[in-house]
């Protein structure tokens, strides 16, 4: 077994905490694009996926720039609103409205009256 200093750990220890400042700074600016600001900062993507795993800080800093940036898209799905696109305004009742009844539905009409053949043996009896 192999002996690490002390010092040699706590060094790692803080590196690694400096480049998961850095990547949450840059998953900010990026607006939680995660290869953008792996990009950024020098870290791959695995390494941000270990950290999510292993650090429940980290993790919840993440959820937490992750939340800011849906509120931003909100804010300017809202203006769009505001400013009377139809687009927006039918999004927004397709996604915010299904319990009130905004939602699209496919209807089949049959023109032919048979019974679908996975439902029906080999001697057209229904099985």
């Amino acid at each position: 077994m192999a002996f690490t200093h002390p010092d040699t750990t706590r060094q790692k220890a803080n590196k690694t905490n400096t480049k998961k400042e850095a990547m949450l700074e840059a998953l900010e600016r990026s607006l939680g694009i995660v290869t953008t600001a792996c990009n950024a900062v020098g870290v791959g993507r695995t390494t941000h996926y270990q950290w999510m795993k292993d650090d429940p800080e980290y993790r919840e800093a993440v959820k937490g720039i992750e939340n800011r940036t849906l509120d931003f898209a909100e804010s300017h799905l809202h203006k769009l609103i505001k400013e009377g696109n139809p687009a927006a305004t039918i999004f927004f009742l397709k996604t915010k409205g299904k319990r009130r009844g905004y939602v699209e539905r496919q209807e089949i009409e049959v023109a032919e009256k048979k019974p679908l053949s996975w439902f029906v043996g080999d001697d057209s009896t229904v099985s």
